[in-house]
């Protein structure tokens, strides 16, 4: 008999498949086969507790490559700030930092809504040709928006 959690990867992955988005794909296959060799006992809680902070490191090492190719250089930043759209570029850098922040502290203080917040991405990702790194700012948006609802409603 077929497990819940691998019913659902399951499921998911036929989503990733008809939606032709190859970076679920490729997740959801990494997962069932740690969870079929049977050492989803040891990866996973790893990847609950460290995942989030790999994908961040992996994401800024991709962001800070092409200062490391030279490719951005200081002349470019200095330049680069004497446009509008880069002062924009700044301050929407530092408001999405500082939402996720407040994302990592929901999702770990409010892990029921981390299904919601994951079945979201999926669908945007899936069906809106979205990117998955979307968690930890829709978990900062909904605190956001959870703080101001409750403000509203006491």
């Amino acid at each position: 008999m077929i497990s819940h959690p691998v019913l659902f990867l399951l499921l998911l992955l036929l989503i990733g498949i008809i939606g032709k988005n190859q970076s679920l794909v490729i997740s959801i296959l990494v997962l069932l086969i740690i969870k079929l060799i049977g050492l989803d006992g040891k990866i996973f809680p790893f990847l609950q507790t460290k995942g989030i902070n790999l994908g961040v490191i992996v994401i800024t090492i991709a962001v800070l490559t092409p200062i490391a190719t030279g490719d951005i250089g200081f002349k470019e930043l200095f330049d680069s700030l004497k446009s509008a759209y880069a002062w924009i570029a700044l301050f929407s850098g530092i408001f999405v930092a500082l939402i996720a922040k407040y994302g990592v502290g929901l999702l770990s203080n409010d892990p029921h809504l981390t299904a919601a917040l994951v079945l979201g991405t999926i669908l945007a990702v899936v069906f809106l040709q979205g990117i998955a790194v979307g968690p930890l700012i829709a978990a900062g948006i909904a605190y956001l928006l959870i703080k101001l609802f409750t403000l509203i409603t006491s």
